[in-house]
């Protein structure tokens, strides 16, 4: 989806149209951006910006507050339609997922366009897509047309794709290794495609055996329909710092209230092997506290908050909450022998 959140926002509120629009924390405190549209991009703005920063380099910046229940219910509005074309429907976050068409009877480009069209139908937002022969392909097409647009690469063309983008499309290429390449000399897949799979296992390790094929376009990943989460949690980050537990207690509260009710919506029926509650500190350490066994109840995270707490006599800054699930058998597995 193109700038899931802001396009909602600006969907909703008609006004804001044309004009640079952030959804995340507000002007006057601490917080992030969750994300931006094209107009705020265009000053340097971003998605994961502090607030201050991004009102800093466009002051005319409109920060509106999340509302992650509307943006839940569109990404399920959203999955219904990918569902319609094929099972094998792998998500990647509210606003973007892998959809494997081998078995579907239409054309890649012609069904991706379908279902855009459908998206925009029911929603009244712009979906923009990639179509390539795996998921490397269709993820780095899938920013090529952006917004509202669509790019296919054909299997044959694969290579000729590949060779001049920038090393940084590659998935796992972070800011680092970005570095590592460029002292190297090394700026486009088809630089990188020069040195061999043992010289990028020198340089990178087992990460370089990956770079070698990733650089000509080969991944071997399969679409993994929704897979179980292991943990569900939910935190906040704080205008000022709390100082003293009863401040902790009283957010901590809050916050178990959003997580159960979030629970209720989303994984009511998986049964819970565990709890933990994350302190984040002023000088950005941390610490979690985290116990099998316990229920989930207020109680029972108010006791991880107390052993987490004393742990430092720093200020908080952040405090998240959350459960891990237990893992489940599948129905025909062999069990052990004892």
């Amino acid at each position: 989806m193109d700038c899931f959140y802001a396009a909602i926002e600006v969907r909703d509120r008609p006004a804001l149209r044309g004009k640079p629009v952030g959804v995340g924390g507000a002007r006057d405190r601490r917080g992030v951006l969750t994300t931006c549209n094209y107009e705020a991009r265009k000053f340097g703005v971003r998605s994961a910006m502090p607030t201050f920063m991004a009102v800093q380099r466009c002051p005319q910046l409109i920060v509106v507050p999340t509302r992650f229940d509307v943006y839940r219910r569109e990404a399920a509005t959203i999955r219904g339609i990918l569902h319609r074309f094929t099972s094998l429907v792998e998500p990647l976050s509210l606003d973007e997922a892998y959809l494997d068409l081998t078995d579907h009877p239409g054309a890649p480009a012609s069904v991706a366009q379908l279902i855009r069209g459908l998206i925009h139908t029911k929603t009244r937002l712009t979906a923009s897509a990639g179509i390539g022969p795996n998921k490397l392909i269709a993820k780095i097409a899938s920013d090529m047309n952006k917004p509202n647009g669509q790019f296919e690469v054909k299997p044959n063309d694969v290579a000729d794709f590949m060779e001049p983008l920038p090393v940084r499309k590659i998935w796992g290429v972070g800011q680092k290794t970005d570095e590592k390449l460029e002292q190297l000399g090394i700026r486009t897949c088809g630089e990188l495609q020069r040195l061999s799979r043992i010289e990028l296992q020198e340089h990178f390790g087992k990460f370089g055996a990956e770079l070698y094929d990733l650089s000509r376009g080969i991944d071997d990943r399969a679409v993994e329909p929704d897979r179980p989460r292991k943990s569900l949690s939910t935190e906040e980050t704080f205008a000022v710092d709390l100082k003293t537990i009863s401040d902790c207690e009283e957010k901590l509260e809050e916050l178990y209230q959003e997580l159960m009710a979030d629970l209720a919506q989303k994984e009511a029926h998986r049964p819970i092997s565990g709890i933990f509650v994350k302190l984040k500190f002023h000088d950005f350490t941390r610490t979690t506290a985290d116990r099998a066994g316990l229920d989930p109840s207020l109680p029972s995270f108010r006791l991880l908050l107390s052993e987490a707490f004393s742990r430092t006599e720093k200020n908080v800054r952040l405090i998240g909450v959350g459960v891990r699930f237990a893992e489940t058998v599948p129905a025909d597995a062999q069990l052990s022998l004892l």
